[in-house]
């Protein structure tokens, strides 16, 4: 996994600088966010798997998935990698250009997990407290996992803040065993 995410990073880093010299970020993140998942999809990753299907059918069918919807800064990135097998790249070459741009734009993604699911006042209201807290605007992603018991448990990168009643329970039982 870290190997890919290796090779892929020129790409990424390359497509973002190129997004942002054109003022185009916001649609570039749109296309290779759809790129991504058009790759992602069963068929189409059996599709890029195959030796039989050429570099110029590979482009044309990711055309048609993409109904026209890809920039021209993601179409000519899509035509390298396929025309040098580097297919299997696209997930993270999105991801890491997701990435580049929330910390251009100074966005901070954030996981909320909590053990009930969350009413917008909660959720605004944690949102606000990270926000305050990092000084950046946050974009949060809401889970549910009853396993907490109460509370929540906020991961911002890898900064994970434990809030729930099962990690306070947690806390209680190894200082008991000490």
């Amino acid at each position: 996994m870290a190997e890919i995410a290796t090779v892929a990073r020129p790409y990424a880093e390359a497509l973002f600088r190129s997004a942002i010299e054109k003022s185009a970020l916001a649609p570039v993140g749109d296309s290779i966010a759809l790129l991504a998942s058009i790759a992602h999809d069963g068929q189409m990753h059996s599709i890029l798997l195959n030796p039989k299907v050429s570099a110029s059918q590979k482009k044309e069918i990711f055309d048609a998935a993409a109904g026209g919807r890809l920039d021209d800064l993601t179409r000519r990135l899509l035509a390298v990698l396929v025309d040098n097998h580097r297919e299997a790249l696209i997930g993270s070459i999105a991801e890491q250009f997701d990435e580049l741009k929330n910390e251009h734009e100074k966005i901070l993604r954030a996981r909320i997990t909590s053990a009930q699911p969350l009413s917008d006042p909660q959720r605004d209201e944690i949102v606000a407290a990270l926000e305050r807290r990092y000084g950046k605007k946050v974009e949060a992603d809401l889970d549910v996992d009853p396993e907490l018991l109460g509370g929540a448990r906020v991961q911002v990168g890898d900064q994970v803040i434990h809030a729930s009643v099962r990690d306070a329970l947690a806390q209680m039982a190894a200082a008991l065993t000490r």
